[in-house]
Formats: C-alpha cells, sequence, structure tokens
C-alpha cells in the first residue's frame, strides 16, 4: 500500500499541484465566510476557522510533498516521458 502511494508520474505531479491550490483557495473562502458570512452563533466562527486552518496548512505539505516524492532516486526517469 505505501509503494503504491510513492508512484510518481506526470499526472500524480499535476495531481498534486492542484489539490493544493484547491485547499488554499478553500481556505481563503472559508476565511471571508467567517469575516463576512457567518453570523457569531454557538461557536460556528471558531468552527469554521478550524478547517480553514487546517487546509492552509495542508496546502504547502502537499505541495512539499509532491516535489520530495520528484526529486527521489528513480523519479527522474519517469518524469523524463512527461509531456509539459
Amino acid at each position: 500500500m505505501v509503494h503504491r502511494l510513492l508512484i510518481l508520474g506526470c499526472r500524480t505531479m499535476r495531481d498534486g499541484v492542484v489539490v493544493s491550490a484547491i485547499f488554499f483557495v478553500a481556505a481563503l473562502l472559508l476565511f471571508m465566510a467567517v469575516r463576512f458570512v457567518l453570523p457569531d452563533l454557538a461557536y460556528l466562527q471558531q468552527i469554521v476557522l478550524f478547517f480553514a486552518l487546517v487546509l492552509i496548512i495542508l496546502a504547502p505539505v502537499v505541495l512539499v510533498s509532491t516535489f520530495l516524492l520528484s526529486v527521489i532516486p528513480g523519479a527522474r526517469e519517469k518524469l523524463e516521458k512527461c509531456e509539459h
């Protein structure tokens, strides 16, 4: 199972970048929702703010892990076949 997660290809790198961007945009939207939309009701703002902080932390983690997987030995041969 772990070996299967470490398989890197062109599609996996694109997916990592896209997921990171989606996490970042979703976190920004949640921050804006807390600031401008949500009422001050029963810790609702704090709950949504917590999810926004989790997403803003996960965005660079996904991006850095995708980069680190691309620099491991043996990944260069797989990535040379990519069409950019």
